[in-house]
């Protein structure tokens, strides 16, 4: 278990999962867990590449729902070799995608994990498609939960905001 800020790590081989991971809910965790399933496949580390603050909360104030050091925790609880944290501030936003792209290289990951909506960049101009062009790219399916509804972390910030404590501790699904 080692966290990292973005730029220090060179590995000959990886499994990444990459997000803005806030909460860590249901969601992440599926997300995280078949980053860590596809390394033990591949006999390489796994890695998170996460976020800090949130994207979310960098450019629209969204409430953290996990101070930083409260998510690496629950991320490595998860069977995570390396965490990466990149610092989100004005100059990573305007980075070109092409530079995550680089960065993501010296991971030499044998396939990235990541949700369908997925954007990175400069004006969020790198998607998922971009990342096929240079990785092997596990779009990871949405998770729901029992009443159907989508599990997300704008979800979550509604139901504490209404004051539902229980559904949102629920969708996180940490006890």
């Amino acid at each position: 278990m080692k966290t990292l800020k973005d730029g220090v790590l060179t590995l000959e081989g990886s499994v990444m999962a990459i997000g803005a991971f806030d909460g860590v809910h249901k969601g992440h965790q599926a997300v995280i867990k078949q980053a860590v399933e596809k390394s033990l496949v591949h006999q390489v580390p796994s890695v998170v590449y996460t976020f800090d603050p949130p994207p979310r909360h960098f450019f629209k104030g969204a409430q953290i729902l996990t101070p930083i050091q409260e998510k690496v925790s629950r991320i490595y609880k998860l069977g995570v070799d390396y965490v990466i944290v990149a610092s989100f501030d004005e100059w990573y936003a305007t980075r070109p995608p092409e530079d995550f792209i680089c960065e993501l290289s010296k991971l030499n990951p044998a396939e990235v994990s990541v949700g369908s909506d997925f954007r990175f960049g400069k004006r969020r101009e790198g998607d998922v498609e971009l990342l096929k062009k240079y990785f092997q790219i596990n779009v990871s399916l949405p998770v729901y939960c029992n009443s159907g509804e989508l599990i997300s972390s704008s979800r979550i910030r509604q139901l504490i905001s209404e004051g539902d404590f229980k559904q949102s501790y629920s969708l996180l699904g940490w006890h």
